[in-house]
């Protein structure tokens, strides 16, 4: 997947034109979402229309999931909400974005699988799929002018994800790099000395015991990332090729 953190998943239902479904990869992509799932595409896939408006949201669309059915896509998720404008006479629970995705963030902390439904530009969903889903999301437009496209609907909902994870209500382990491993950093304090020793560093040789365990346990207070420890590594390894090309 594009994106390993915990997050809903973007079912577009029978989307018609590429261009939608590529401006609906860049809107998730904007806000961190990477996890799409397309059923029957109207026009076959892959679509280079569908690329083209990606803007450099391809990944999303590279990791896109195909299916034949709406049930397919959602089998295995725990709860399900579909985006449309109307209740379509069926009893739901309707929410805006916001309440939908603060529910969201709660189920995926809870370890569920959730699934956010978008139907097809000209129609929206049908009645079979939003009865396959637990509630409706709706979004409160004016009722002089309620019709959303495509991307628009899955820009609104991925941008009220996005505030659920800035707010705490889910840890967003995409943005927090992951902390380095005791094995990481020893292999690190194992770098630097041998760098180190070559340079001189440890005298006297009374001292280098000693100076050997402070610099242990300063990497030990330190908290290190993997991405410091990948920095650390690679500055060490300049600085040797500075010497030799000198």
């Amino acid at each position: 997947m594009t994106d390993p953190s915990p997050q809903p998943v973007f079912v577009l239902v029978r989307p018609q034109m590429g261009e939608n479904i590529g401006a609906a990869a860049r809107a998730m992509a904007n806000f961190g979402l990477g996890r799409m799932r397309i059923v029957a595409p109207r026009d076959g896939w892959p679509n280079p229309k569908a690329d083209a408006m990606a803007s450099g949201a391809g990944r999303v669309l590279d990791d896109a999931m195909i299916y034949d059915t709406t049930i397919q896509a959602i089998a295995d998720c725990n709860h399900v909400y579909a985006t449309t404008a109307r209740g379509r006479d069926l009893t739901k629970t309707i929410l805006d974005p916001e309440a939908a995705m603060t529910q969201t963030a709660g189920q995926i902390r809870a370890g569920a699988r959730v699934a956010i439904l978008f139907g097809p530009e000209r129609t929206g969903l049908e009645n079979d799929d939003i009865a396959r889903a637990n509630a409706i999301i709706s979004v409160p437009v004016s009722p002089d002018y309620p019709s959303l496209n495509l991307a628009q609907c899955a820009l609104l909902t991925a941008y009220e994800w996005r505030r659920q994870m800035l707010s705490g209500n889910i840890v967003d382990k995409a943005a927090q790099p992951r902390i380095a491993t005791a094995l990481e950093v020893e292999k690190l304090g194992d770098h630097f000395e041998e760098r180190l020793d070559a340079a001189g560093f440890f005298f006297p040789e009374t001292k280098s015991a000693s100076m050997r365990l402070s610099l242990r346990n300063m990497w030990s207070r330190l908290p290190l990332n993997d991405a410091d420890v990948r920095m650390l590594h690679g500055a060490l390894r300049q600085m040797v090729r500075w010497k030799e090309r000198g």
